[in-house]
C-alpha cells in the first residue's frame, strides 16, 4: 500500500531548506484534497489560507513559538474554521447543493431546518468546537497526500491563534485559525529529527478488537 509507505517516510519536519520550492501544481493538488474532504452534512465549515509571501510568513514566526519552519517553508497553509454557524451559511450550502444537483429549491428545506435547529441553538463556542473538528478531517488528509507527493510537512497547533486571526484578517471573515501546516522540503543535513526512529504505541495497546 503506497500510502503506508508514504506515512512511514514522513515526519514532522524541523528544518526546511528555504531554497527549495513546492511547485504550484503540487500545492493545487493538496488544496484539491482539502476541498474534497468530507464534512458533516457537507457544510464544509472552514477555509484554507495559502501563504507564500515571505514577509507574512516571517511576521507569523514570533506568534508560532518562534518556530523557524514557518518562515523557511515554501508555503504555509492555515486551516481556519467558521467562528459559528448561521442560517445564511447553512442555507447557502444547501441552496448550492440543490442547484448543482438540479433538484427543486425546496428539496433540502426540511433537512436544513433540522440542522439549523441543532446548531443555531448552540453557543458560538459549541459551534466552533464542531467546525474545528471538521477542519481536522481535511488537515489530516492533506498531511497524507503531501507524504504521497514526497512533500514535507509540520502539523502545528503551537501558535497564537488570536495573533494569526488578526494578522490574516480572519475575524472579519467570520473565521478562526485552527491548525497550520508548513509545506516544503527537508534540510536533511541540519534536521535533528530526520533520521530518528518513528515511535508509536505498540499495536496491541493501540487497537481494541471486539469480535
Amino acid at each position: 500500500m503506497e500510502l503506508l509507505d508514504a506515512l512511514k517516510w514522513r515526519y514532522a519536519t524541523k528544518k526546511y531548506d528555504p531554497t527549495k520550492r513546492v511547485s504550484e501544481e503540487m500545492v493545487k493538488q493538496l488544496l484539491e484534497v482539502a476541498h474534497l474532504a468530507p464534512t458533516s452534512s457537507g457544510l464544509q465549515p472552514f477555509k484554507v489560507v495559502v501563504i507564500s509571501n515571505q514577509a507574512i510568513k516571517e511576521s507569523l514566526v514570533p506568534h508560532s513559538m518562534n518556530q523557524q519552519q514557518i518562515a523557511d517553508c515554501s508555503h504555509l497553509l492555515v486551516f481556519a474554521a467558521w467562528d459559528r454557524y448561521t442560517a445564511e451559511r447553512i442555507d447557502g450550502i444547501f441552496k448550492k447543493t440543490t442547484a448543482e444537483r438540479n433538484l427543486p429549491e425546496t428539496a433540502m428545506t426540511e433537512y436544513g431546518n433540522r440542522i439549523k435547529d441543532l446548531y443555531l441553538n448552540q453557543t458560538a463556542e459549541e459551534n466552533f468546537v464542531h467546525t474545528a473538528k471538521q477542519t481536522y478531517i481535511a488537515f489530516g488528509m492533506v498531511l497524507a497526500a503531501a507524504a504521497e507527493l514526497k512533500i514535507d510537512t509540520t502539523p502545528m497547533e503551537g501558535f497564537d491563534t488570536a495573533a494569526y486571526d488578526k494578522i490574516l484578517n480572519l475575524n472579519e471573515q467570520g473565521l478562526k485559525s485552527v491548525t497550520v501546516v508548513p509545506l516544503g522540503y527537508r534540510d536533511a543535513g541540519n534536521d535533528w529529527l530526520v533520521n530518528l526512529k518513528k515511535v508509536r504505541h505498540a499495536k496491541d495497546d493501540f487497537i481494541i478488537e471486539m469480535k
